[in-house]
């Protein structure tokens, strides 16, 4: 095994006798140092963007969010509320109400969510990372904080109290209408704050008092729609959800952080696994220039092969020579195009090369497991493009 090694190693940093040779084999190593660094930046940039929304959720939802089994409402009791404040594993919990509503403001309307929060809700969720102008006053029934994107639709600011935003929620009743008015229920809220995380989030809710939303929704004082959690670090979850189960009799669902995005991480990893491929492909491509390389070079140490025959080296051992000069420059163009990749991930951490906003650099992580993954993609592919290559060495 030394013997193939140590000719592969003396051919592969010799010149060929011809320049289109010497040219064949750099453009064959650029192709494979380019294929190896954009494959790392792509999977460093999609792991960026998992952990900037892994940031972003551990800011915005909780670590458990309890549903109503049927329906949209359940009854919370004050047993029940005893017994979650006696739970060890609970740091703190608080009881929310949410409901689709109309939103509308100088004949400007919009959907949205209107959420109902106790004055749990800052115990559980951060929401000072949550503010981005105003206060955020949901302990007072008139007082409401909105996302961004409901302003920017609604051309809408805070503390206009000569122009209040008007939430309209549909009557529950039959009978034929005769007067649409009459139809909805209405209520006016202040607009005290406006909170920015994502554009999916800024578009969907407003926070306001509970006591308001029930009021709006003409529901009972214990009437909740969901409850939501914050764990202490280092507990059991399982036996934390049994806990939890167990004290609503099963009545309820328990989703985690992770399911309540399941529908976002699987878009990531799906996007991650298709660029994966699409930038495999690119690296087939490119390892075909080291096809055609390689067999230029078999070619032009013919004189040399025919040598070492009549020196005793077998069929095999030449073979060998030549698979491992092709593994060998797929390997050091592969280590050379992580390492500008990584040079790359770091000055877009440092620098930020490419904004996604003016104050927002592109997301991006460096993770050990990318060079490893990037490595045996391209020794693999590597050395099934050396194994075509030999197979041109003839007796």
């Amino acid at each position: 095994m030394k013997f193939p090694v140590y000719i592969a190693k003396r051919y592969l940093f010799s010149k060929g006798s011809t320049n289109v040779i010497n040219i064949t084999t750099i453009i064959a190593a650029i192709g494979i140092l380019v294929g190896a660094m954009c494959l790392f930046v792509v999977l460093s940039g999609f792991d960026g963007l998992r952990e900037l929304h892994s940031e972003f959720t551990t800011i915005a939802d909780p670590s458990f969010k309890a549903f109503p089994k049927k329906g949209k409402f359940f009854t919370i009791t004050d047993e029940q509320v005893q017994q979650l404040k006696e739970n060890n594993s609970i740091a703190a919990f608080t009881t929310t109400i949410e409901h689709q509503v109309l939103l509308n403001f100088k004949e400007k309307r919009q959907a949205a969510f209107i959420k109902g929060v106790d004055r749990n809700y800052s115990n559980v969720i951060t929401i000072d990372s949550l503010l981005a102008y105003g206060q955020w006053k949901t302990d007072n029934m008139f007082n409401t904080v909105i996302g961004n994107q409901i302003s920017n639709n609604l051309a809408l600011g805070i503390n206009n109290f000569e122009n209040p935003l008007e939430v309209y929620i549909p009557k529950v009743g039959k009978g034929q209408i005769i007067n649409p008015q009459n139809a909805f229920r209405r209520e006016t809220l202040v607009v005290s704050g406006i909170y920015q995380l994502t554009n999916e989030l800024d578009k969907k809710y407003i926070f306001t008092n509970i006591d308001f939303a029930r009021k709006l929704f003409d529901i009972e004082d214990h009437d909740i729609t969901n409850i939501e959690f914050k764990l202490n670090p280092n507990v059991d979850i399982q036996k934390t959800t049994e806990e939890i189960y167990s004290i609503f009799d099963h009545t309820i669902d328990l989703k985690s952080r992770l399911q309540l995005n399941d529908a976002m991480y699987k878009m990531l990893n799906s996007e991650n696994l298709m660029v994966y491929f699409v930038f495999t492909l690119v690296l087939i491509i490119a390892l075909f220039n080291l096809i055609g390389a390689m067999i230029m070079m078999i070619i032009d140490k013919k004189n040399n092969i025919q040598t070492l025959f009549k020196l005793g080296a077998t069929m095999s051992n030449i073979k060998q020579i030549f698979f491992f000069q092709g593994m060998l420059m797929t390997f050091f163009a592969g280590i050379i195009g992580i390492i500008i990749g990584i040079i790359l991930i770091i000055l877009q951490q440092k620098v930020g090369l490419i904004m996604i906003a003016y104050n927002l650099p592109y997301p991006t992580h460096l993770n050990i497991a990318n060079v490893f993954k990037v490595l045996l993609t391209l020794m693999t592919l590597g050395g099934v493009a050396s194994l075509i290559s030999v197979t041109s060495i003839k007796r």
